[in-house]
């Protein structure tokens, strides 16, 4: 997923997820940081939340069944995958995904696991820790090679 995918998802849940949390326009725009205006713009798909009023959505709403539904049920760790392509980041260790994840590949105790939602995928140290986040199958795989070659 890119993030022009990820905003078009959020663009077009925007009324939906303020039906959900029964929100009028004025305040789902207060929310976001946006005028009524552009709210209604965007609800009527002649506007953008954007990259920044996209994330903020997701964020606020992360609890959502709407957003969850869309998304595949780990809205940080799309966003974190989407706006950190090509970057080595440090996770916090995860619950093993449980829900929203098939596992892929096990290697010498890491996981490659892909989104059954978005089709992102994750590897997870032997802690349970993600250590990548990408759409790519082959860069989470080069990394996982990368890290059993430092283990070695």
């Amino acid at each position: 997923m890119k993030k022009v995918q990820f905003i078009y998802i959020m663009d077009q849940q925007v009324k939906l997820i303020r039906s959900e949390y029964s929100l009028n326009q004025d305040k789902m725009a207060a929310l976001l940081g946006l005028s009524k205006k552009t709210l209604i713009e965007i609800e009527k798909g002649r506007s953008s939340l954007g990259w920044t009023g996209a994330v903020a959505l997701a964020s606020i709403f992360s609890n959502s069944t709407i957003v969850n539904n869309s998304l595949g049920g780990d809205v940080e760790d799309i966003i974190v995958a989407i706006a950190f392509n090509d970057v080595d980041v440090k996770y916090p260790r995860t619950m093993g995904g449980k829900i929203w994840w098939k596992v892929v590949q096990e290697k010498d105790g890491y996981i490659i696991q892909q989104n059954i939602l978005s089709h992102h995928y994750r590897l997870l140290d032997p802690d349970r820790r993600r250590r990548i986040a990408s759409f790519e199958y082959s860069e989470v795989e080069d990394h996982l090679n990368r890290e059993i070659q430092k283990r070695m």
